[in-house]
């Protein structure tokens, strides 16, 4: 396996969490929960994990509309995610060249 493969970072919940969060400064927790289609309980499982590795950053704020949880990629989340993506990329080519070889045989 690729040595940029990241396990903790590959659970489909969490890499839907990284990839909503990479193109973006923060994120706010209904808008995760709506794009990944889950319960607030069940994100907010896979954030306080990502957060423990030091992927993820949470802040809850306190405004006139109430309180309201954001969250966003770390550099170090930014960087995991990164390399994930790259190792990913990685494998699907090796996948595809495999393919080709296998129909030339």
């Amino acid at each position: 396996m690729d040595s940029d493969f990241d396990e903790f970072l590959h659970v489909p919940a969490r890499l839907g969490i990284v990839a909503l969060l990479a193109p973006v400064r923060w994120a706010e927790f209904g808008f995760l929960r709506e794009s990944l289609d889950t319960s607030d309980s069940a994100l907010s499982k896979q954030l306080s994990a990502l957060a423990a590795e030091g992927y993820v950053e949470v802040r809850k704020e306190r405004g006139v509309g109430g309180r309201r949880t954001l969250a966003r990629l770390t550099p170090e989340g930014r960087e995991a995610f990164r390399r994930h993506a790259a190792a990913l990329e990685r494998i699907a080519a090796l996948a595809r060249t495999g393919e080709r070889g296998s129909r030339d045989s």
